[in-house]
């Protein structure tokens, strides 16, 4: 086929170099074929454009590694890969208990209210019958007794029956209180002998015998009792106090061993008495250690 003077015209393609446009140079008389160059141009635009918009998404790729490594290398001091044979050893590392030690104390050990009972020396505060018994009654259990008359003295001996005075007198008693209660037909005398020592009070208590009574306190409302009828009486101590009960029948009837409400009676007072003498060794106790 022949396609005019010069041969065979080549295809002309935009992007392979030396090819040929569509038209002769030399003027011939044929005119361009614009569309075909307004395609050829599209092409060439589109071709650019999508060479554009890769080497962009290269870019941000690559900033966006280079700011991924900075903030590793930022973070890294060096030691983050280092060996755990690297590491310093555990006798190296800081305690991480944290608990602070303090040296070893004791407390002192709680004062023993006996003691400030035990003798005149430490033995300082005030006291008398209205200490040693206040109030107009007292109640132990389900029993309430009637306060009757009070009695304080020196001399010992002058409070005291059968062989109890001279077991005063000989272990230097040095004051007797006495007070009286009453409930139901029955009272009863309570007598406190003071001593300087425990030692003393706990030898009068272990001389006292059957035929040692503390003196039966009548008066104030209360008539006289045990005034040759049999009574129950008893001996005790506690610190440098020896104290003693005796109990009877208010109509003169004299006590059995069957009469449970006069041993009742006689063992409530001298419970009553035991608290009395160590609730003073507590009170003074509680002050000298600051309570």
């Amino acid at each position: 086929m022949s396609y005019g003077q010069g041969g065979p015209q080549s295809q002309w393609d935009p992007w392979k170099p030396n090819s040929q446009q569509p038209w002769n140079d030399g003027g011939g008389g044929q005119s361009p074929d614009w569309a075909a160059l307004a395609e050829a141009s599209e092409t060439r635009n589109k071709r650019r454009r999508l060479l554009f918009m890769g080497g962009g998404a290269l870019a941000v790729v690559g900033i966006g590694t280079a700011v991924a490594m900075g903030i590793v290398s930022a973070n890294d001091d060096g030691k983050a890969d280092r060996p755990a044979s690297s590491l310093p050893a555990t006798a190296d590392l800081p305690s991480g208990s944290g608990t602070p030690s303090f040296a070893p104390t004791s407390a002192p050990p709680p004062l023993d209210p006996k003691e400030f009972v035990a003798s005149k020396a430490k033995d300082t505060a005030p006291n008398g019958p209205g200490i040693m018994f206040p109030g107009r009654q007292l109640t132990m259990g389900a029993n309430v007794y009637k306060k009757g008359p009070t009695a304080d003295t020196t001399a010992c001996a002058t409070a005291a029956k059968g062989s109890l005075p001279a077991v005063l007198t000989a272990n230097g008693c040095t004051r007797l209180m006495r007070v009286t209660y009453t409930r139901d037909g029955m009272a009863v005398t309570v007598g406190v002998a003071v001593f300087d020592t425990e030692a003393q009070a706990l030898k009068a208590k272990q001389q006292a015998d059957r035929k040692s009574f503390v003196q039966a306190l009548s008066g104030k409302g209360v008539a006289a009792f045990c005034n040759g009828a049999v009574c129950r009486s008893t001996t005790n101590s506690y610190g440098r106090y020896a104290y003693f009960t005796l109990t009877g029948f208010t109509d003169g009837k004299n006590v059995t061993t069957k009469d449970t409400q006069a041993f009742t009676t006689g063992d409530d007072l001298a419970e009553f008495t035991f608290q009395q003498i160590r609730r003073r060794g507590e009170t003074q106790a509680s002050a000298a250690a600051g309570g």
